[in-house]
This record gives C-alpha cells, sequence and structure tokens, in this order.
C-alpha cells in the first residue's frame, strides 16, 4: 500500500473514532441534562434534551455511514478492522443511550405537572451513577484503557442493585399511598432507564476490551436479581 494512502486510512481512523466521542459528548449531556430536568423540575429543559435527539442519531447514521466506506473501501484487518467495528458498535449503543435520556425527558414533563415528591433524589443517586458509568466508559474507549473498561464492566452490578433497592422502595411507596402510584410509576419508568444505560455502558466496556486485545470477556458477569 503506498505511503500516502497509508497516511489517508489512518486519518480515516482516526476520524470515525473522533466522531465516536463527539457522539459520546452528545449523549452524556443529554443525560445529565435529562437528570437535571428531573431534580430541577425544569420543563424547559427536558424539551431541548427531546429536541437535540435527532443529532445524536444523525451521528450514529454518519458513523454507520463511514464505517461501511472503510469496509467497501479499504477492506480493514486485524487491528483496524476491530477499530472499524468498534466503532460501529459503540455508535449503536450511543444512540441507544440518547433514546433512553429522551425518554427520560419526556418522563419529566409528566412529574413537573404533579405535586414535588422526596423519591426523586433517589432517581438522581442512581442516574449519577449510571452517568459516571458512561463517562468512565468513554474515557476508557478515548485512551484504549483496558482495565479502565474492565473495572467498568466489574461495576454494572452496583448500578443493577441500586435500581433493585429502589424498585422495592417506590413499590413500597405505591403500596402505602395509592395517590403516589402515578408518579412512582414514571419513577420506575426512569429508573428502568437508568439501569438500561449501565448496561449500554458496560456493552461498550466490553467492546473496548475486543478492540485492545482482540479477544471477547470470556467470563459471564453475574447478575443481580431482577426486579421486574
Amino acid at each position: 500500500m503506498a505511503e500516502h494512502t497509508v497516511k489517508a486510512f489512518s486519518e480515516e481512523l482516526d476520524a470515525i473514532t473522533q466522531e465516536v466521542a463527539r457522539m459520546g459528548g452528545l449523549a452524556e449531556t443529554a443525560i445529565n441534562d435529562a437528570l437535571a430536568a428531573v431534580g430541577r423540575r425544569d420543563t424547559e429543559l427536558a424539551q431541548s434534551v427531546i429536541q437535540r435527539d435527532p443529532k445524536i442519531d444523525a451521528a450514529q447514521r454518519e458513523i454507520e455511514k463511514r464505517a461501511i466506506k472503510l469496509f467497501a473501501l479499504r477492506q480493514p484487518m486485524a487491528s483496524d478492522l476491530r477499530v472499524v467495528l468498534t466503532a460501529w458498535r459503540i455508535a449503536g449503543e450511543l444512540e441507544r443511550v440518547g433514546d433512553l435520556a429522551k425518554n427520560i425527558a419526556k418522563r419529566a414533563l409528566i412529574l413537573n405537572q404533579d405535586e414535588p415528591i422526596q423519591l426523586t433524589r433517589s432517581i438522581e443517586r442512581m442516574g449519577k451513577m449510571s452517568a459516571a458509568h458512561l463517562k468512565q466508559v468513554l474515557d476508557a474507549y478515548a485512551n484504549k484503557d483496558v482495565q479502565a473498561a474492565i473495572n467498568v464492566w466489574n461495576a454494572d452490578d452496583n448500578i443493577d442493585a441500586h435500581y433493585n433497592s429502589l424498585f422495592r422502595e417506590l413499590l413500597t411507596y405505591m403500596i402505602e399511598d395509592p395517590r403516589m402510584i402515578s408518579s412512582c410509576a414514571h419513577l420506575l419508568f426512569i429508573a428502568k432507564n437508568l439501569e438500561r444505560i449501565g448496561d449500554h455502558g458496560t456493552n461498550i466496556a466490553e467492546y473496548i476490551h475486543f478492540l485492545v486485545t482482540g479477544e471477547d470477556i470470556a467470563t459471564q458477569r453475574p447478575r443481580a436479581d431482577a426486579a421486574e
């Protein structure tokens, strides 16, 4: 392969990686803003999260287009193939994270129409865990830090455990005070969305492990008892 061709290919690989990083930033912002909209009862911010979601979708399509072009024209192999494949996979995960942030924002709009309830603090705590989970895994991707990715992978159980605890807490409130059923139901949906964001972060950690080592993580992650 000619030197200029090698340089162009390298630049294309860098470009698709940078586009994933940019998309990750959009997804992070969407999550943090959606959680802030819940905590602060900020209707305008919730609407902004919903309106910005097409930008995340567009970023996913751009990465997919770049990946297909690289597959077709460059026929990448070995580590180069893993770079392209990982970027494509992570973009898919981030697109779903964006959808979940949008769903949380939609729930915030509904909750803002009712009286404030103290339980939103529990949601905020879980939200911080899920947002930190995503930030850490995106940093691991940027640095190709496989140990950091493994740490995120191992931490998924903490989010699952928090979700299960919050599920039981909200269920108790609904049983004790039927007037809370509607608000608690919306908070349950938000909690489930946050748990799924954690799962997407864990999936990204697995892709990073594959990117760096060329191997899948062989052991199964133990799962907390699902409270669904």
